[in-house]
């Protein structure tokens, strides 16, 4: 599911629908710049050009192997006489094309293209408005790849820890339970006496008071710890 975000290039709000390489522009909002009562007519009015369409077309025939090649002639075909009018809901229905798409609703409806096509939107619209587009959307997608590392980065000290947590248990178990208790009663009584003995010398702590002190938090002392102890590293 594509994740929505907000641009603003020269105080004009754009809607950015992100997926994995397939970044979404809202057109009405683009539009809005030069028409803001009726952004669907300046979107209209880009798609009567002939030029539009061909360009349409190629995009949808470079990534769309599902193009209806056939409505796309007839389209063409039509395109720039003065009877030509096409709206985005009717390319959709009858090219069956991706590039362009709409979604209703009063907050956050409109009309949105792929990246592709709205940065060539935006040039018709304005030449100085599509770079400073460009710039803020680098940005943005600057700053996401910036939260997927550090998403990725917390989720590594997380497996790190849970692998020395197990480290710390199984050396327990290895080297502090004598082996005549092995299936015992007693072998979970002195585990838990030992590895309490190294949870003082680690944490200050046993697990049975680290509990008590921390009721609302999840998981065990060695995890959280360890995580905490990597984050404060990695802020150093």
């Amino acid at each position: 599911m594509a994740k929505k975000a907000t641009i603003n290039v020269q105080d004009t709000d754009i809607s950015v629908l992100l997926g994995n390489e397939q970044d979404y522009f809202s057109l009405t909002d683009i539009a809005k710049r030069v028409n803001e009562e009726n952004p669907a007519g300046i979107i209209i009015n880009w798609m009567r050009n002939k030029d539009t369409i061909e360009f349409l077309g190629t995009w949808e025939i470079l990534h769309n192997p599902s193009f209806n090649l056939i409505e796309f002639d007839k389209v063409k075909n039509e395109a720039g006489t003065n009877r030509f009018i096409l709206s985005v809901s009717k390319w959709i229905d009858s090219t069956g094309a991706v590039g362009l798409t709409t979604k209703a609703g009063r907050y956050g409806g409109g009309t949105f293209a792929h990246k592709d096509i709205a940065l060539a939107f935006c040039y018709w619209v304005s030449p100085t408005f599509q770079l400073y587009l460009i710039k803020e959307f680098q940005r943005l997608k600057d700053q996401e790849a910036e939260d997927r590392k550090e998403a990725l980065d917390w989720n590594l000290k997380r497996t790190l820890a849970k692998v020395n947590y197990r480290i710390h248990t199984d050396a327990v178990k290895m080297y502090l339970v004598p082996p005549r208790l092995a299936g015992t009663k007693r072998e979970g009584i002195v585990y838990a006496s030992q590895a309490d003995i190294l949870n003082l010398a680690l944490f200050g702590v046993t697990a049975k008071k680290w509990r008590e002190e921390n009721p609302d938090l999840k998981g065990n002392i060695c995890l959280l710890y360890t995580s905490d102890a990597a984050d404060e590293r990695s802020s150093v």
